[in-house]
C-alpha cells in the first residue's frame, strides 16, 4: 500500500518551477509514496520576519499549517524556503502560547503546532531510507561528480530547522550517493547565494552566487544540484562572468535534486525537463554513458 504525505507545493512550484514538482511526484511513487497536494493553501510569504513582534507576517505560513492539520499529521515540501519558513512559523505556534493566541486570531483558527514538516529529503531518509533507495536505482549515476548546495535556508538557523548538522551536513550527500553519483565537498555549500537581492542588488548575487560555483567547480564538481529554485536561477546566472573570466570554462549545469532523483530512478529523460536548464546536463551524461549519445 503506498503512503500518502499531505504536501504543499508552494508558489514557485505551481508556476515557473513545474519541473521541480513534477519530478519530484514522479519520484515519490517509484520509491514508494504519494504526495496528495493540500486541498487548500496559500503563499507561505517567502521570508520570516526578521522582528519576533511582527505577527502578522506569520499569519499566511499558520494558514497553510491549519490547513495542513486537517489533512493529516505531517506535511511535505520541496522548496527550501518554504521549508524553512513553514518549520520556524510553526515552532513559533508551538512553544509560545501568546504568540499563539494572537496569529490564531489573524486566521481565525485554532492551530497547536502539532504539525509534523518534513522536507522531501527527510522523507527520502526518515520513512523511505536510502538504503531502498539505492535498492530502487536504475540508471545508476556512476561516475559523477555531484556538488550538493544546501544553501542557508535549508539548514538554519539549526535550533528552529534540525535537519542536519547545519555546519557538516550529509543528507543531501547520501542522497547522491544512493543513487550511484559521487559528491563533491565544497567550502561554500552553504553559503547564501545572494537570495531575493536577485530583484534589486545584481551584484551582489553575481558575487555570491560566483563564489559557490567558482568553490563547487574548483573542488572538481562536474554538476551542482540544490533544492532551492532561487538558488539555481542565480547559480545559473552567475556563471556568465565565470565563463568571461576562465579560458575553456563553458558552465556546470545546475539542477533539482529531484531531476537526477528521477534520472536515476530510470524516468523517462524526456520528462525531467533537462532542456529548460541553462547549461545542459546531456554531454555530461552521455560522456559518462547515463544515456547514450555523443558527449
Amino acid at each position: 500500500m503506498t503512503m500518502k504525505i499531505p504536501y504543499y507545493p508552494g508558489c514557485t512550484l505551481n508556476t515557473v518551477a513545474k519541473g521541480f514538482d513534477a519530478t519530484a511526484r514522479d519520484a515519490a511513487l517509484t520509491v514508494g509514496f504519494e504526495m496528495s497536494e493540500l486541498k487548500q493553501w496559500n503563499c507561505c510569504g517567502a521570508t520570516f520576519p526578521l522582528t519576533p513582534d511582527n505577527l502578522i507576517a506569520l499569519s499566511a505560513p499558520a494558514k497553510v499549517l491549519s490547513n495542513a492539520r486537517k489533512e493529516g499529521d505531517t506535511v511535505t515540501t520541496l522548496c527550501s524556503v518554504c521549508y524553512n519558513v513553514l518549520k520556524r512559523t510553526n515552532k513559533v505556534i508551538k512553544d509560545n502560547k501568546e504568540k499563539r493566541g494572537v496569529i490564531n486570531g489573524f486566521i481565525d483558527s485554532e492551530y497547536d503546532g502539532s504539525l509534523n514538516i518534513l522536507h522531501y529529503l527527510e522523507v527520502l531518509r526518515d520513512k523511505i531510507g536510502f538504503a531502498k533507495l539505492k535498492e530502487a536505482v536504475k540508471r545508476p549515476l556512476k561516475g559523477i561528480k555531484a556538488a550538493t548546495y544546501y544553501g542557508c535556508m535549508l539548514l538554519r538557523p539549526f535550533e528552529d530547522i534540525g535537519i542536519d548538522n547545519a555546519e557538516k551536513p550529509v543528507i543531501f550527500e547520501d542522497m547522491l550517493s544512493a543513487l550511484g553519483a559521487t559528491p563533491v565537498d565544497f567550502p561554500n555549500k552553504i553559503e547564501c547565494c545572494g537570495a531575493h537581492l536577485a530583484m534589486n542588488n545584481t551584484g551582489v548575487v553575481e558575487k555570491l552566487s560566483g563564489n559557490v560555483m567558482s568553490s563547487a567547480v574548483g573542488n572538481g564538481a562536474e554538476l551542482i544540484v540544490t533544492t532551492c529554485p532561487l538558488c539555481q536561477y542565480n547559480l545559473e546566472k552567475s556563471q556568465k562572468k565565470l565563463i568571461e573570466e576562465r579560458p575553456g570554462y563553458t558552465g556546470v549545469p545546475v539542477v533539482y535534486f529531484t531531476q537526477v532523483l528521477g534520472l536515476a530512478l530510470g524516468a523517462d529523460i524526456n520528462t525531467l525537463g533537462f532542456e529548460k536548464n541553462e547549461y545542459s546536463i546531456m554531454p555530461l551524461l552521455h560522456k559518462k554513458g547515463i544515456v547514450p549519445g555523443e558527449d
